[in-house]
């Protein structure tokens, strides 16, 4: 018994087990190999995008940039638009992937968004993921968000490279909101925002 208090002691240097003292060590060897594995590469990299997902903020008024041509095909449902129909609206566009983990992170809160704010605001869910893939994940998900498949080059302004890339544009074709990575979309600063947007 004193041999077992002794061995455990505080004062022992030689107490403590190896996997005591790198604990951390491992847990990070564990998370990089998750990472690594396609089947748990995703889920992980959406828990950690929800973790760090904040509130938008606008941009500061010498940020803001005008768009200057609204001349852009796209196609929903199979059927031809032109996003020319939103000039003088309140927009919001997003670029996502159903493989992006921190697309697939906002994407509850862009659902809850559009919800609250379909009848306002008109959106863009933009991606050049296989359809089925996206009808799928959708499904699954109970998504009913307006996803769109470009025809045409999007305008100077909204082009972008990565993924996800969100625009809030008012009435006046002003990009009031730009945010690359994930969001908590479904905020009430989001909410502020527009609620002005819209009655401007």
């Amino acid at each position: 018994m004193f041999y077992f208090s002794l061995m455990n002691s505080p004062e022992n240097p030689k107490k403590q087990s190896w996997l005591k003292r790198q604990w951390s060590n491992v847990l990070f060897v564990i998370i990089l190999i998750l990472l690594i594995i396609p089947q748990t590469r995703l889920p992980i990299q959406v828990a950690l995008n929800k973790l760090i997902a904040f509130s938008p903020s606008e941009l500061s008024q010498n940020e803001q940039l005008e768009i200057t041509s609204y001349d852009w095909s796209l196609q929903r449902d199979n059927k031809q638009i032109n996003f020319s129909n939103s000039k003088g609206k309140v927009v919001f566009i997003n670029y996502w992937a159903t493989w992006c983990g921190p697309c697939i992170a906002e994407m509850q809160s862009l659902q809850d968004l559009y919800n609250k704010y379909k009848g306002s605001v008109d959106f863009y869910f933009v991606t050049s993921d296989d359809k089925a893939k996206v009808k799928s994940f959708l499904n699954n998900n109970n998504y009913n968000l307006p996803v769109y498949y470009s025809l045409s080059v999007p305008p100077e302004k909204l082009r972008s490279s990565s993924l996800p890339t969100t625009y809030v544009i008012s009435k006046q074709a002003d990009v009031i909101m730009y945010k690359v990575g994930a969001a908590d979309w479904n905020s009430e600063s989001v909410h502020n925002t527009l609620n002005r947007l819209i009655k401007e």
